[in-house]
């Protein structure tokens, strides 16, 4: 006769009716009951199938594609995940940020983070999530859109900024993400202040 567990019933009921479809650690059903339970019911969900395990403590509920198959949750929803249950200040890299903002048409190969954590590689499938560890000089405005506009400009450069490059910032860039590059300008590099005071401008871009 097969065991039947009522806490690992709340744990599937509070998945399926959550609207958040970020991946789950057992802090998120601090609720329920106890949290030596509450990983224990997990563990045996994972075995059954009835959840996915990502990596160690971090599950979701399988999701089906009807032409790939079972999916998982993206890249950044897992990072992200990963990285509020360490408080750590992070920023995509680069390569990364160059290409959400539009400046390069390049798609990385892998996703990497930068972080001040240390944080060991996630595979999810057939791509990977490094965690770069990095001092916190290198996070100027982490985790905000003036944060990866920065780390853009680190990728490319000086001379790897054009012109129309330069305008599409000037153009697409919110508000508040223009206010607060003003404001972190003086701890960037020389090179970059300039570019960022151009961006930054409220006036039109010559």
């Amino acid at each position: 006769m097969k065991t039947s567990y009522p806490i690992d019933d709340k744990i599937i009921r509070s998945i399926w009716s959550s609207r958040n479809p970020l991946p789950k650690t057992a802090k998120d059903f601090s609720t329920i009951g106890k949290s030596a339970a509450i990983r224990q019911a997990l563990a045996r969900l994972a075995k059954s199938g009835k959840l996915k395990r990502i990596r160690r403590g971090f599950y979701e509920r399988p999701r089906f594609h009807p032409i790939i198959g079972q999916s998982t949750s993206s890249s950044m929803d897992v990072a992200r995940v990963i990285l509020e249950s360490r408080h750590a200040p992070w920023q995509v890299s680069g390569a990364t940020a160059a290409n959400l903002l539009g400046l390069s048409e390049q798609v990385p190969g892998q996703l990497v983070i930068k972080t001040t954590a240390s944080i060991p590689p996630v595979k999810l499938g057939n791509s990977q999530i490094k965690f770069q560890r990095v001092a916190p000089s290198s996070l100027i405005g982490a985790g905000t859109e003036a944060g990866t506009v920065i780390q853009a400009l680190r990728h490319l450069g000086s001379e790897g900024l054009g012109p129309t490059q330069r305008e599409h910032l000037h153009r697409n860039l919110k508000a508040n993400t223009k206010r607060e590059l003003k404001k972190l300008a003086p701890e960037l590099p020389q090179w970059m202040q300039p570019i960022v005071k151009e961006i930054s401008s409220e006036s039109e871009m010559p």
